[in-house]
């Protein structure tokens, strides 16, 4: 065969060997927005470290690794004796090795945790994301905890730790530790109230026997889990630890790992308590109040998630127009692509203003914020969560054939898009919270508008949004069956709001006319001809200057 027939031309060169931190001005704006100047020179130096790290292509060869080989349950040893454990390959834990290094389970306890946690999460997790899940709920696990002071004391300090340990011990002997979470059961999924697995008290203050069956328990291979249980008293939260405080490994029978679309390196579970230690965690009948924080620290990391799923497809889907060519010309200057780019740079950086601002409300931890993060919270988990399977299905075309293989990794990104939105409450969960809110906290819808009053004036579509909105929410009629149309409407204005105060003009003012004006048509591209789309793309495009 003749060797002219393999010359390779038009290819385009990985986007590997780069800073994926500071690469994306979105981000790093952000950072420098919501971070002390006192506090920002330590921040920006351990992100960019971070962000060197997961644009290398040792990160990008543990993530295709941790995906190629998924974990495996070994419930008995070759003596028939039950041990219950999840083995994974060497890159799983060297991914989740960095990452606690890096900080990614300590947030509650050093100046600007949450922004720089957030940060974080949104550089490494677009290495690989299913590792993300343990990251998350070891995170979240601690303002649950704290509602108990001696449990508190006992388990944040190896939450927050920075050293990672692998295996299953006593967690004394361990200088870090994992957790995980199992809330819903076949019979009642997200509703949790209908939980069966019961909870017999025990004479040890606190202490429990559980017996029951978790439908989803979140990384299985954890030292803890926080998990809901019915007490006499009613629905209770509860810790269970995977070893005894004798050594020996607590009754938590792993029955089957779960197959699921996509985040093949993470194990999921079904977990059968018979006679399983727990400790109590709050009082008896107050398991979901417990509990919630967890869930709401969970759900931002939803929105980070998101937020760095479109972030690595959109910088993936501009760096290939970037280098091939079709048509007479690079893919990048073509106007049509160009709209396509633009839109989805805009979808991309509305979603990381957004989750940026949440995890700064956790760090200023006012009364104001709080009552703002009780609707924004669950409006952007809706929101951004939702945005990014479509965001994610359109930059992998913009590669054409080549992002439909496997190896360009657009489809791993593709089966991981849509396990945010159901993750933590699916849609319509997220959006009956906000109208929870809306009903029974008016100092939540204060807050909220008040954030987004903070840009009136600047845009006259913002402007007339929120005039729409208000008009909307004045109208209780029929609240229930409109309540996607009330979030979506409501995640949008703050998004425009954010990007008005705080983007450049070319990309609040494509915002505002598509997402606020109505400009736009039903499909990425569609953006009004007249914007300046060529500086939109050029400002998402991942070389750092």
């Amino acid at each position: 065969m003749a060797a002219t027939t393999h010359t390779v031309t038009n290819q385009v060169p990985p986007l590997v060997g780069y800073d994926v931190y500071t690469a994306d001005r979105a981000l790093s704006e952000a950072v420098e927005r919501h971070i002390e100047p006192g506090v920002l020179p330590g921040a920006q130096e351990e992100l960019g470290a971070l962000g060197r790290a997961a644009g290398s292509a040792q990160a990008q060869e543990w993530g295709a690794q941790a995906n190629e080989h998924p974990p495996v349950l070994r419930t008995h040893d070759r003596y028939g004796n039950r041990i219950d454990e999840v083995e994974f390959h060497p890159s799983w834990h060297r991914l989740l090795g960095h990452a606690v290094a890096a900080g990614l389970t300590d947030a509650w306890g050093r100046p600007a945790g949450h922004v720089r946690r957030a940060a974080g999460f949104l550089v490494w997790t677009q290495a690989e994301a299913g590792h993300g899940c343990p990251l998350s709920m070891t995170h979240a696990a601690v303002p649950a905890l704290r509602t108990d002071p001696v449990l508190a004391a006992e388990w944040e300090p190896k939450l927050t730790s920075y050293v990672y340990e692998e295996g299953l011990r006593p967690a004394p002997e361990k200088a870090g530790v994992l957790f995980g979470m199992g809330m819903t059961e076949k019979q009642g999924g997200t509703d949790v109230r209908s939980n069966t697995t019961r909870a017999e008290p025990l004479s040890g203050e606190g202490e429990y026997l559980l017996t029951g069956h978790k439908w989803f328990c979140s990384a299985p291979m954890s030292d803890g889990f926080l998990v809901l249980a019915q007490a006499p008293g009613g629905l209770t939260c509860f810790l269970v630890p995977r070893v005894l405080p004798d050594g020996t490994r607590n009754v938590f029978a792993i029955q089957r790992l779960k197959d699921k679309l996509g985040n093949k390196s993470n194990a999921s579970s079904e977990v059968e308590f018979d006679g399983t230690w727990a400790r109590r965690v709050g009082e008896e009948g107050r398991g979901v109040r417990t509990i919630i924080e967890m869930v709401a620290a969970t759900r931002l990391d939803c929105v980070v998630g998101s937020a760095a799923l479109m972030r690595q497809a959109v910088a993936q889907a501009i760096h290939h127009a970037t280098y091939r060519s079709a048509f007479g010309g690079l893919l990048i200057d073509k106007p049509l692509m160009r709209n396509v780019l633009a839109d989805l740079a805009l979808e991309s950086e509305a979603a990381t203003a957004l989750a940026m601002r949440l995890a700064s409300a956790y760090d200023t931890d006012t009364e104001e914020e709080r009552a703002f993060l009780r609707i924004a919270v669950p409006a952007a988990k809706y929101w951004v969560t939702k945005r990014c399977t479509p965001v994610v299905g359109e930059a992998l075309e913009c590669l054409g054939g080549n992002g439909y293989v496997e190896e360009s990794g657009m489809p791993r990104l593709l089966r991981e898009a849509p396990l945010n939105s159901i993750w933590e409450g699916s849609g319509n969960v997220q959006a009956l919270d906000v109208l929870r809110a809306l009903q029974r906290e008016p100092q939540a819808l204060d807050a909220f508008l008040r954030e987004v009053g903070k840009a009136r004036g600047a845009d006259h579509r913002l402007d007339a949004a929120i005039k729409d909105l208000l008009t909307e929410l004045a109208d209780l009629e029929g609240i229930e069956a409109r309540a996607r149309r009330l979030v979506e409407r409501m995640a949008l204005v703050l998004q425009g709001s954010l990007l008005v105060r705080w983007a450049p003009p070319e990309v609040s003012d494509a915002f505002c006319a598509s997402r606020l004006g109505r400009d736009w048509g039903t499909a990425f591209g569609t953006l009004p001809h007249s914007l300046d789309l060529a500086s939109v793309v050029a400002r998402a495009r991942p070389v750092a200057e």
